[in-house]
């Protein structure tokens, strides 16, 4: 297993616990809005952390950490995941897990062997606009798959957008609203420039446009909020 980096604590990215966070390099989209270039692509990689090194800083947590988060990139490119979240397990942390949902596959084996806690899904856009937003990239068929694995509800998830212009209006919004109705949350959060895009031209929101997204989302997701704000 390929880990490119650890955040060795963080209180935002695992809801109501401490935790720490895994970031596995690689990701089969090229969303220009991508704010982990050195992730995503193979000629940026970094020098990977050893996984024995991971496992003795995990074991060395036990009971100090509530759970660990494994994201990316797109963790679900990695044939060997359901076996590291397996170990992750069996160290007694809780799971979350990050993924565009574009192996739904992985993720329903995932899910049905209890291999995880918590799954974020992004939502890219609305699905006249995925492959846009994707980079060109056409995988609206298995992020709708994934989407609807989750809303199975057989483990506690969120999905997300993250929105900014030029891709995202009200209309937008509001077919993601269609789409996910019902879904138990949804997130909205705002670009940010981290200096490391994929590419260049987007730009972030104001607040009164974020809460236009949101006023046309929650027409058919009420649970729906802003976050970041």
């Amino acid at each position: 297993m390929n880990i490119a980096g650890l955040q060795k604590m963080t209180l935002l990215d695992f809801p109501a616990r401490i935790a720490c966070t895994v970031f596995l390099p690689g990701c089969n989209l090229r969303c220009p809005f991508c704010h982990n270039a050195s992730l995503v692509l193979p000629d940026r990689e970094k020098d990977n952390i050893p996984e024995n090194e991971l496992f003795a800083f995990l074991s060395s947590r036990r009971k100090k950490l509530d759970g660990v988060c494994v994201t990316g990139g797109e963790p679900t490119l990695y044939i060997d995941l359901p076996d590291m979240l397996r170990r992750i397990k069996d160290l007694g942390f809780q799971v979350k897990l990050d993924t565009n949902g574009t192996n739904p596959g992985m993720l329903e084996q995932i899910v049905a062997d209890g291999l995880c806690d918590y799954v974020a899904m992004d939502i890219k856009n609305s699905p006249q606009k995925y492959t846009a937003t994707c980079g060109g990239i056409d995988v609206l068929e298995n992020a709708q798959k994934s989407a609807a694995i989750l809303m199975q509800g057989h483990v506690d998830y969120e999905f997300r957008t993250t929105v900014m212009h030029p891709f995202h209006t009200p209309g937008d919004l509001t077919a993601i609203g269609q789409w996910l109705q019902g879904a138990k949350r949804y997130f909205i959060q705002n670009f940010v420039d981290s200096g490391d895009l994929l590419s260049s031209g987007c730009e972030a929101l104001t607040e009164p446009e974020m809460k236009e997204l949101l006023d046309a989302v929650q027409e058919y997701i009420p649970s729906a909020k802003l976050r970041g704000l």
